[in-house]
């Protein structure tokens, strides 16, 4: 008996190895792992609530656009996602309970701060920020830009609250999670993940207000998450993170930029009460390719010879602004925001004046991020 049970033990082993099969004993039974292993392999992420829609609640399950912002505590968000637990080990933080549009430079400020602190921590593989839409994508960049991390940093919303009917907040939150834990994630710089995609967080904005397909990029997603796989077909070009000469464990404080939003029959003294409240810089958010209208020249040139540097942006969605088309720019010494649109132009002139006010340097780190 013994001498056949030899017999088929080596018969097995070729048999296996030519089908592609794991070599195992006869009669074995395959041992499911231990939940010690299991948890072992997940990653770690911390979740930092900051309010918003994906914490929101309507008064009925047909209020998608009508309802209070910032309702749900980070451990009930967690808590109505059951299945996050089999991505990540999970934990969650309440940084603040506000709609987005009531962020400030201070409170990004305090953000970045703690995200950085948290992914120097070994046991924390990447971090999830549940953030309203309104300014979510200008967190995003602002991250992007000061956070000196390689480790996965996403930011997420909802753009229908948990109580309405096709809420789309669960399966965003989720999606974030899986891409903060995954491996592909690490060094793509901040990500927005929402609606199945995965978002630059330097290149996304919000262009609709009413549908869950809020976000778009002009150059496209990084990738998607598809039934908790994520996809990446393209990475970051720009300066992000690891690679950015900014750090937010430096910085204290912001210096105060102001946009004035370009139009027909524009009041010239909007731009001195910016001037007036203390601006260093001003974003010229212009029509078309950053335009200045004729009479507005002579103003922006005086603003600009007594020290506030105005920067020319456009109020148009995609594209870019071109230098020295429109206006002499190295003539009067303005700088041009390329691709990014006002609100990101105002941050990352924001982040580079804590290092210069040199108008060429700043041109330069306009070009790089």
């Amino acid at each position: 008996m013994q001498l056949r049970r030899r017999f088929l033990l080596s018969a097995a082993l070729p048999l296996a190895l030519a089908f592609g099969l794991p070599a195992a004993p006869l009669g074995a039974k395959e041992m499911p792992e231990s939940q010690a292993t299991t948890e072992a392999r997940k990653p770690n992420v911390v979740i930092i609530a900051t309010g918003g829609t994906i914490a929101g609640a309507g008064a009925d399950a047909t209020n998608s656009a009508s309802y209070v912002a910032a309702k749900v505590p980070v451990d009930k968000l967690i808590a109505a996602v059951p299945q996050i637990s089999t991505v990540a080990n999970v934990r969650g933080e309440q940084a603040f309970q506000i709609g987005s549009e009531s962020f400030t430079d201070e409170k990004l400020i305090q953000l970045a701060k703690r995200v950085s602190t948290l992914l120097k921590q070994d046991d924390v593989d990447g971090v999830v920020i549940t953030h309203g839409t309104d300014t979510l994508e200008e967190t995003a960049f602002f991250l992007d830009l000061v956070v000196k991390s390689d480790k996965p940093i996403v930011v997420v919303g909802s753009m229908r609250p948990s109580t309405s009917l096709s809420a789309d907040g669960a399966l965003n939150l989720l999606d974030a999670v899986t891409v903060a834990g995954s491996k592909e994630a690490i060094g793509k710089g901040v990500t927005v993940t929402m609606g199945d995609y995965i978002q630059s967080g330097r290149d996304v904005t919000k262009r609709t207000n009413v549908v869950p397909n809020a976000f778009f990029s002009q150059w496209g997603p990084l990738g998607m998450v598809v039934e908790g796989k994520t996809y990446f077909y393209r990475t970051l070009a720009k300066r992000h993170n690891t690679s950015s000469e900014f750090d937010i464990d430096q910085i204290d404080s912001l210096p105060l930029v102001g946009i004035v939003y370009g139009s027909g029959n524009m009041i010239p003294a909007v731009y001195d009460t910016e001037v007036q409240a203390g601006a260093k810089a001003i974003i010229h958010a212009g029509t078309g390719n950053g335009s200045v209208a004729d009479y507005l020249v002579d103003k922006l040139k005086d603003i600009s010879a007594k020290g506030t540097i105005i920067i020319r942006s456009a109020r148009v969605p995609d594209g870019f602004v071109v230098r020295n088309a429109e206006q002499p720019d190295d003539k009067y010494g303005w700088v041009v925001s390329h691709d990014l649109n006002p609100q990101k132009a105002k941050l990352l002139a924001a982040v580079a004046l804590t290092k210069t006010s040199d108008t060429k340097e700043l041109q330069r780190i306009f070009w790089e991020y």
